[in-house]
C-alpha cells in the first residue's frame, strides 16, 4: 500500500483510497502537470479540506503524496535522489492551497532546501462543482508557477583571518514566481526546457564558484546558553573556525542561536535546523560543525534534516590529531581516540556512515575500522590499549633512566599556538616543527639545555621537553589515548606554563590549563608562567600580566627577548623543585 504523509487525522478510509490512488497517476514526462490530475488534486484537497502536495519525478510518476503545506510534506533531504550545489533534485511539487494567494516564503524555503524542479501551487475556492453521477470536482482558481533561478554571485568567506564570526553575509535563495496562470497555461509549460535551462545556470555558476575541492566547504554552527558570556561564545567560535581551518576546511558561514538550554533532539531549535539547511544549500556547503559535543542520536537526526555530513567539535579535533601525529606512539594514540569516540556513532550514521572519502573527521589510521562490526571495533581497541600500556612502560623505563641519571627535566605546558615549540627552538636550537596553527606538534619532543646552576652559576644539563598543546575542554577520549604523552607533565620536576599573551583570551587560556593540570593523576612539580609574544601584545595587556602575574617572565620566542633572563628564572625553579623534591 502506498505511503501518505502528514496530518491524517479525522480522514476516512474513502478519502485515504483517493490520495493513494494519485500514487497510480502518470504525467507525460515533459509536462509539469495536466489540467485532470490538477483538478483530481483539487478535488480531493477540497474534500479532506487541507491541502495535499504530490512529489512527481522526471518519469512523470507521483512519488510522494502528503497531506498538508509544502513545508509540513517535505521530502527529508537524506532521501532525496540527487542533491549538489550544480543540480537540481529531479523531483516536482504539485501543492493545493485554501486560500487564493501567491506561494508564501514556507512554501518557497521548501522548494529550495529540496532543489525542486519547480513548485506548482493551486489555489482552490473550496466550493467546487457537481458532476454527472454526484461528487465534488473541485475547482482550481488559478495556479503559481515557482521554480528556482541561479544568484549572480556568491561571497566566499575563508577563515582564520577573513571571518569575523557574526558578521558574514550570505544571499538569500533567489527564486522566480509566475503571475497567476490558468490550467492549460500551466499545461503548455515544457518541463525539460525548463529543468535544462536551470542545471547549465546552475552548473556554471558552481563551477566559477567551486572553492578548491581538496577542502571541504564548511558551515560553523555555535549555540549560547545561559552559562556562557557573550565573549566566552565569541572565543569559542573563533577557536572553532581556527580548528576547522587546521583541519583544512574553508568556514563559508557562522550561525548562532541563543537558546537556555540545548534542544535534546536536534541541539537547536527546529527553525534554526531550517535555516542551516537552507544556508548550507544556499552555499554549496559539504560539511556542517558544531561548536560543542553531540551525542549519537543528534548526528543522525541533523543529518537527516540538514542532508549534509554533521560533526562537532571534538571530531575535528581528532582529524587535526590524525593529520599530524608522526611517530608511531602518537599514530597508535589518535587511532585509539578516534576509535573510542566512533564506536558508539557507528549505528547513527546510516548512510554517510562510509567515512573513506576524505576530507575533515575522516582521516586518521583509524578511519578503515569504522564501517566493521562493534566487535572488530572492541577487539581493535583492547589491542591498542595493551600498545599504549607497553609504551607507557616504556616511556617509563626512560624517565626512570634519565632520573638516576640525576638529570632535572621541565615540561613545556600551554595552550596550543601559545609558542611552545618555537621557545624549545630557541632555547636548545632544536628543528621542531612550527606553525600559526593549532596543533602543530603533537609527538613530545625532548632536548638537552645547559643552564646556569641555581646556587653556584656553573653551567648544569636539564632535559626540556615540548608537550602536546592543551585546550579549553580537551575531548576525555583524547586525555585517555595521550595519557602516556601527559605522563612527560606529571613526572617532571618542574613545568614552564607558556601563554600567549597576544591572544584576547589569555587569562582563559591560563585558567584552561590549570585545570587539565588539576585532573592528572599525579601531582604537576611547580611550574613558572611564560608570557610569550609579547611583542604583539598591547601596554594594557603587559600592565595587566605584569600585576596579575607579578613573578612571571616575559619573553618572546620568536624575536629571541627575554630568554637569559628566563635561563636564569630556570635555573631558580629547578633548584627550588630539587630542594623541595
Amino acid at each position: 500500500m502506498e505511503t501518505i504523509f502528514g496530518n491524517l487525522q479525522g480522514l476516512k478510509s474513502s478519502q485515504l483510497k483517493q490520495l493513494q490512488r494519485l500514487y497510480h497517476q502518470r504525467i507525460p514526462g515533459d509536462r509539469i502537470t495536466t489540467p485532470e490530475f490538477s483538478q483530481r488534486m483539487a478535488a480531493i484537497s477540497t474534500e479532506v479540506n487541507q491541502p495535499v502536495c504530490a512529489y512527481i519525478n522526471r518519469r512523470g510518476q507521483v512519488i510522494r503524496v502528503g497531506v498538508g503545506t509544502p513545508r509540513q510534506t517535505q521530502i527529508p533531504p537524506m532521501e532525496l535522489p540527487r542533491y549538489g550545489a550544480e543540480r537540481l533534485s529531479g523531483i516536482r511539487c504539485i501543492a493545493t492551497h485554501l486560500k487564493p494567494e501567491p506561494p508564501n516564503e514556507a512554501a518557497l524555503t521548501a522548494m529550495a532546501l529540496q532543489r525542486l524542479d519547480a513548485l506548482v501551487v493551486l489555489n482552490i475556492t473550496g466550493t467546487g462543482f457537481t458532476r454527472r453521477g454526484g461528487g465534488a470536482t473541485g475547482y482550481v482558481k488559478e495556479a503559481y508557477l515557482a521554480h528556482l533561478t541561479h544568484q549572480d554571485s556568491r561571497t566566499l568567506i575563508t577563515s582564520p583571518a577573513a571571518l569575523k564570526v557574526g558578521e558574514s553575509q550570505i544571499q538569500s535563495p533567489s527564486w522566480s514566481i509566475s503571475p497567476p496562470l490558468d490550467l492549460d497555461d500551466l499545461a503548455d509549460q515544457d518541463l525539460v526546457d525548463l529543468v535544462e535551462n536551470l542545471e547549465a545556470e546552475f552548473q556554471r555558476e558552481f563551477i566559477a564558484q567551486e572553492v578548491d575541492a581538496v577542502h571541504d566547504r564548511v558551515l560553523i554552527v555555535g549555540l549560547m546558553t545561559s552559562e556562557m558570556t557573550p565573549l566566552q561564545f565569541q572565543d569559542n567560535l573563533l577557536e572553532l573556525a581556527r580548528l576547522v581551518d587546521t583541519a583544512g576546511g574553508d568556514v563559508l558561514q557562522t550561525i548562532q542561536q541563543k537558546r537556555s538550554r540545548i534542544h535534546p533532539q536536534t541541539v537547536v531549535g527546529e527553525g534554526k535546523v531550517q535555516e542551516i539547511a537552507l544556508t548550507a544549500q544556499t552555499l554549496g556547503v559539504n560539511l556542517v560543525v558544531f561548536d560543542r559535543d553531540l551525542s549519537p542520536s543528534q548526528v543522525r537526526n541533523l543529518e537527516m534534516q540538514i542532508g549534509i555530513r554533521v560533526v562537532d567539535r571534538t571530531e575535528v579535533i581528532l582529524d587535526i590529531f590524525a593529520q599530524r601525529a608522526q611517530s608511531r606512539a602518537g599514530k597508535l594514540q589518535v587511532e585509539l581516540a578516534q576509535l573510542e569516540y566512533m564506536q558508539p556513532r557507528l549505528a547513527g550514521r546510516g548512510r554517510t556512515m562510509s567515512r573513506l572519502g576524505g576530507g575533515i573527521g575522516t582521516r586518521g589510521p583509524g578511519e578503515t575500522k569504522l564501517e566493521t562490526e562493534r566487535r572488530a571495533i572492541g577487539q581493535r581497541i583492547s589491542r591498542l590499549q595493551k600498545e599504549v600500556t607497553q609504551l607507557q612502560a616504556h616511556r617509563s623505563r626512560l624517565r626512570q633512566r634519565r632520573q638516576h641519571q640525576e638529570v632535572p627535566s621541565v615540561a613545556l605546558v600551554g595552550y596550543t599556538n601559545a609558542g611552545k615549540s618555537t621557545l624549545l627552538n630557541a632555547l636548545t636550537n632544536a628543528e621542531v616543527y612550527t606553525a600559526d596553527q593549532l596543533f602543530a606538534t603533537l609527538d613530545p619532543t625532548t632536548r638537552r639545555l645547559v643552564i646556569p646552576h641555581g646556587e653556584t652559576d656553573e653551567h648544569q644539563e636539564i632535559l626540556i621537553t615540548d608537550t602536546v598543546g592543551f585546550i579549553h575542554e580537551l575531548p576525555a577520549s583524547l586525555m585517555d589515548a595521550f595519557r602516556a604523552t601527559l605522563e612527560e607533565v606529571t613526572e617532571a620536576d618542574a613545568l614552564l606554563h607558556l601563554v600567549d599573551l597576544s591572544h584576547p583570551a589569555w587569562l582563559r587560556h591560563i585558567r584552561s590549563v590549570r585545570e587539565i593540570l588539576a585532573q592528572m593523576p599525579i601531582t604537576p612539580g611547580p611550574a613558572l608562567v611564560v608570557f610569550n609574544k609579547i611583542d604583539q601584545a598591547d601596554s594594557e595587556t603587559l600592565a595587566l600580566a605584569r600585576e596579575e602575574f607579578p613573578l612571571a617572565v616575559f619573553i618572546s620566542a620568536s624575536q629571541r627577548l627575554g630568554l637569559e633572563t628566563l635561563r636564569h628564572r630556570l635555573a631558580q625553579l629547578i633548584q627550588y623543585a630539587v630542594d623541595c623534591g
